[in-house]
């Protein structure tokens, strides 16, 4: 079977190691990234696995870039079979601390860089005989968490716009995923942003304890490959899930707790 797979973000992290999951003979892969050397060391291993691989390197909280990358695609390809919006920032910082900017910089690369993407390679997803669009979100586009506050907001608003989309969607051939993973063991933390814009530069406690991107990645491409609409790839968060559906005051006791670590 032959497929083309976009995926932003695919220099590290989720990104890369989705990349390495669908690596094989047939498959087209379109690998978006802003860290040129990174995507050639990933291509390099998708190749030895038998892949087409195209590199783009863009920074897409610029929207010119989103529009550019989109431009390209087009051009060289004539449909797409999934779309894999990963690109992402994360945030160390507290709310009323944070300046605008930081705010706005998080909403421009996690919200309005996946909608404008889709939205301009709508046409190719449709051309498709069989097309998935995969969200990649969080835990925290579910509940709030401290020193999360634009991201939360970010996942909240991607995760409401793309179900909103796949409920009214009339193409019985674009199937929409939204993934929410926990704690994953990558890159996140360290280029977190925290209050005046600077990265956080440290691998927080909880982060190393994650669950490795290789695991998640398979999950989503086992999850993709059935069409659910969302998947949580957790481990204790599966507790603050419970907690913040079933008893709210618990739930916001224990994140409290967890927000001094």
């Amino acid at each position: 079977m032959n497929k083309t797979i976009l995926i932003t973000g695919a220099s590290s992290g989720i990104g890369k190691a989705l990349a390495l999951q669908w690596a094989q003979p047939n498959y087209t892969l379109l690998l978006a990234a802003r860290n040129k050397q990174n995507l050639e060391d990933v291509k390099r291993e998708c190749e030895n696995k038998g892949a087409v691989v195209h590199l783009f390197q863009a920074d897409l909280a610029s929207m010119e870039q989103v529009d550019l990358l989109a431009t390209q695609i087009k051009q060289l390809c004539p449909h797409l079979d999934i779309l894999v919006n990963n690109a992402g920032i994360s945030q160390r910082s507290q709310a009323e601390e944070t300046a605008e900017k930081v705010d706005r910089s998080i909403m421009e690369l996690n919200f309005f860089s996946p909608v404008r993407l889709t939205k301009n390679l709508w046409p190719l997803l449709t051309k498709s005989t069989h097309a998935n669009i995969v969200n990649i979100s969080s835990v925290t586009g579910t509940f709030g968490f401290p020193q999360r506050s634009a991201y939360a907001a970010s996942k909240h608003a991607m995760e409401g716009f793309f179900e909103s989309w796949m409920l009214e969607n009339k193409a019985p051939n674009i199937h929409f995923t939204i993934v929410a993973p926990g704690r994953i063991l990558t890159n996140i933390s360290y280029n977190a942003l925290k209050s005046d814009g600077t990265k956080h530069e440290l691998l927080d406690e909880g982060q190393a304890k994650g669950i490795k991107a290789e695991v998640c990645a398979a999950k989503i491409v086992s999850a993709v490959a059935k069409n659910k609409r969302k998947v949580y790839i957790v481990q204790q968060e599966l507790i603050l899930l419970f907690l913040y559906r079933y008893f709210p005051s618990a739930f916001v006791l224990l994140v409290k707790k967890l927000g001094l670590k």
